[in-house]
């Protein structure tokens, strides 16, 4: 008798293992925000070849025969997030050159410079990002002559923070060809007594470009690998590259290919006549990991070196009023052409005159198109009357972080009564519906939570100003968190298969050291990524 009910034992066990669905994973014991219409939270999720099969609560595990199972222990897990703006490439070669964000003054840049040469004494020429003027006690653009003095026998080209100015000493203005008659279309070369200074402006930048070395193929391969670790790390699972070559582009999608990137990304085609003639007679290029169906165009310069175009001059310099880089016949040209095409147009717009030019393009082009999904990226500084130019088929892609960093200068800039269309976040959300977040990285530090915190907050990472930066533009919590991943997926034709934690969505999540939605505000800026997966494969 014993014998039977042992083996009757055996078949009810066998029959029910036979009637569960085999999953390759199951994560249960969480707080998964699901990011639905409601916000639908659950405690399990099962998991299959790459995608979201179901989500409910532990009971999954009784349900489904996983591969694997995760206990998240208790830990909040978000969408996979996304960073709507940034540099990766960028991010990645800055890795292989001199670091100088955060200096905070000409002689900690020199220092840096001569640290990094001591350790790369083979170099022919050194670059370096990430400086910043307003950062330094004394506020003023430096010269060449502060390069000079210690680096005089090879040329130093070191790129502002913002990407719209360039520091370089006397042998890279030799090697250029520069002098005070060169043309400034688009930008400045800055003179002092006469001469160049040492600081190059936007369009003049075009210069050096031309001079410099460019990077291996090892080189660019390493700095993308070096970037994709480096994003993995603070829980991001897809990025935006603001403007990327074609061969760039090609060389991520090979690399994808062979399973040594990982990331997903969204890139904009930089707006040079051959790679877009390229794309445009293609069409877009989408696969899993990468969406290639948008072109970047730079509509003026950055508010920090005084190259984002203003209605009218400068507070603190009477008469300058900043610079189209690309002049407005020459972005309704492009646009014209993207119009017939099946490319979304992603123009970078900081001051107002800027802001406005572009808006009108758009409203001229798009009035009779449905769903094109054109975006403004940066929407920094935008005259009250022109927030009506946005629209729910115009996006404003924002950067949280650069109100925190500009909040110290920007009046100055400004003037107190251009600060009401500043940094204008919520402002932006009633009108078009969405705001897609990013951080513009590497000109700010590559940490969503940062992004979260100052979109929230409104503050920098020492708690200042007490009440908030504008407190009036902060986003909700879950505004952040939708901007950082369903809003930015709609940003690039992707809602449809991440940004939110749905069956048949791409197994894309990230698990949280703490509940981005629960803790105090004091933490949120010191939460980390625990754990990341992309396509249920933990890469974290």
């Amino acid at each position: 008798m014993n014998f039977r009910l042992s083996v009757l034992g055996i078949l009810i066990v066998f029959t029910s293992c036979l009637s569960k669905v085999e999953v390759d994973t199951i994560v249960f014991n969480g707080q998964i925000y699901s990011l639905d219409s409601v916000n639908t939270t659950y405690t399990a999720m099962a998991i299959d070849n790459g995608r979201i099969v179901t989500l409910g609560s532990d009971d999954l595990k009784n349900r489904f025969l996983a591969k694997e199972q995760v206990n998240l222990e208790g830990k909040a897990v978000v969408p996979g997030l996304i960073d709507a703006h940034s540099h990766f490439y960028g991010l990645g070669l800055g890795t292989l050159h001199v670091d100088l964000v955060g200096t905070e003054s000409i002689e900690e840049v020199l220092k840096r410079i001569e640290a990094f040469r001591s350790e790369n004494s083979n170099v022919d020429f050194i670059y370096g990002r990430g400086w910043d003027q307003n950062d330094w006690e004394i506020k003023e653009f430096p010269t060449r002559y502060d390069l000079d003095r210690r680096f005089s026998d090879l040329p130093v080209v070191l790129e502002r923070v913002d990407g719209h100015a360039y520091w370089v000493n006397s042998k890279a203005i030799e090697l250029a060809g520069i002098d005070s008659e060169t043309s400034t279309d688009g930008g400045a070369v800055v003179l002092l007594n006469g001469a160049p200074s040492g600081i190059l402006v936007d369009g003049p930048m075009r210069y050096i470009d031309a001079v410099l070395p460019p990077p291996s193929r090892d080189q660019q391969i390493k700095g993308l690998l070096a970037a994709q670790e480096i994003c993995f790390d603070y829980g991001l699972t897809t990025v935006s590259d603001a403007g990327i070559s074609k061969e760039i582009i090609q060389l991520v999608d090979s690399l994808q290919k062979e399973g040594l990137l990982k990331i997903r990304m969204y890139a904009m085609v930089s707006n040079t006549e051959a790679d877009v003639n390229y794309y445009l007679s293609k069409g877009p290029y989408k696969t899993d990991r990468l969406n290639v169906s948008s072109v970047k165009v730079y509509g003026d310069g950055a508010l920090g070196s005084r190259g984002a175009a203003l209605k009218r001059p400068y507070a603190d310099a009477p008469g300058h009023f900043g610079a189209f880089v690309t002049p407005v016949d020459q972005m309704r040209a492009i646009a014209e052409r993207l119009i017939d095409s099946d490319f979304q147009m992603n123009t970078h717009a900081i001051g107002d005159a800027a802001n406005f030019e572009v808006l009108s393009i758009y409203q001229d082009l798009l009035s009779d198109k449905e769903d094109r999904r054109w975006r403004i990226e940066h929407a920094q500084i935008v005259d009250e009357l022109d927030f009506s130019l946005f629209s729910k088929g115009v996006i404003p892609s924002v950067q949280p972080t650069h109100a925190t960093s500009d909040m110290y200068w920007a009046e100055d800039r400004l003037g107190h009564e251009r600060m009401a269309g500043a940094y204008a976040y919520q402002t932006l959300l009633a009108k078009s519906g969405i705001v897609a977040l990013g951080t513009d990285f590497p000109v700010e530090s590559v940490n969503p939570y940062y992004t979260f915190y100052a979109a929230v907050a409104r503050k920098d990472l020492k708690g200042y100003p007490d009440a908030g930066f504008i407190p009036e533009q902060s986003l909700t919590r879950e505004q952040a968190l939708r901007g950082m991943t369903e809003w930015a997926a709609y940003a690039q034709f992707e809602e449809n298969e991440k940004g939110r934690l749905l069956p048949g969505f791409f197994a894309d999540f990230t698990v949280l050291s703490a509940d981005l939605m629960t803790a105090s505000e004091k933490e949120l800026p010191l939460i980390e990524a625990e754990m990341v997966f992309v396509s249920g494969e933990q890469v974290k």
